[in-house]
């Protein structure tokens, strides 16, 4: 069955980096656009940056444009968030989660209603 496992959270300070991965297993990871929510406490969930099957034309919402960075290894079957600069309103719970709308999808959506499977999530916390 279609499995995504995030890894990597935890605690930092203000403007310190960490890397989140997400391994995929159950489909043919390759083949499907996939991207990065968040639900911060009190707050719904949000979409921060998708990226397509090939993980060119990334998306980043603009509170992560020039911060995050969305990647996959299709070797690995294995996505990463690279958070650079890291604020204390970053602090939540990511998930990341697969779009299986469209096999070889050149474009990606932080449309959460879109993506049919998500990992179980992984807190970072933001905090001096």
């Amino acid at each position: 069955q279609v499995q995504l496992v995030e890894s990597g959270g935890g605690l930092v300070r203000p403007g310190e980096s960490l890397r989140l991965s997400c391994a995929a297993s159950g489909f043919t990871f390759k083949d499907y656009a996939v991207a990065w929510f968040r639900r911060a406490p009190g707050n719904g969930r949000e979409g921060i940056t998708c990226t397509t099957s090939s993980g060119d034309r990334p998306y980043y919402i603009d509170s992560v444009k020039g911060r995050f960075t969305i990647s996959r290894d299709n070797a690995k079957n294995t996505m990463y968030l690279q958070m650079n600069t890291l604020r204390p309103e970053d602090t939540a719970t990511y998930y990341c989660a697969v779009d299986l709308q469209i096999n070889g999808a050149t474009w990606c959506t932080l449309d959460g209603a879109e993506h049919d499977y998500w990992g179980q999530g992984i807190q970072v916390t933001v905090s001096s």
